[in-house]
């Protein structure tokens, strides 16, 4: 699959689902990463205006998800999230805020994800580690 249709499908994959809520987009695809980007306005703030924690970790969620389906064997295997675990660093009030997914293991049973948010500026807003499993598909 191209890159272009790895990020088209990404996509089509989000129509109805809580990345379409949060206005999650996948905007790069490269050998070994994906980013993903999220609009910060008041949808995703906490009461005091700012970007809510937990918006933060489903866009962390959802981009190493996605960069699960799109670098391991779906064909073969379910990958599910086992364990998610986040430092918030720096507040975000409005913009933007990008999320990057990157493999720090790739087992063949386990993986663990590194995913940086940044704001615009590049600045660290979060950085997250997600643990993704490999299940086989009944046959």
């Amino acid at each position: 699959m191209t890159k272009e249709e790895i990020l088209e499908l990404s996509k089509e994959m989000c129509k109805n689902t809580l990345m379409e809520t949060l206005d999650i987009e996948f905007t790069e695809v490269g050998d070994d990463y994906l980013i993903a980007k999220m609009p910060v306005t008041p949808k995703v703030h906490q009461p005091d205006g700012v970007l809510h924690g937990g918006a933060s970790v489903a866009l962390a969620e959802s981009v190493g998800s996605m960069a699960s389906y799109v670098f391991l064997n779906t064909k073969e295997f379910f990958i599910r999230g086992i364990e998610i675990s986040a430092n918030h660093l720096k507040s975000k009030a409005e913009g933007f805020v990008f999320a990057k997914a990157t493999f720090l293991h790739k087992g063949r049973t386990t993986q663990l994800w590194e995913i940086r948010i940044t704001d615009e500026a590049e600045n660290l807003v979060s950085i997250v580690k997600l643990t993704t499993i490999a299940l086989p598909k009944k046959r």
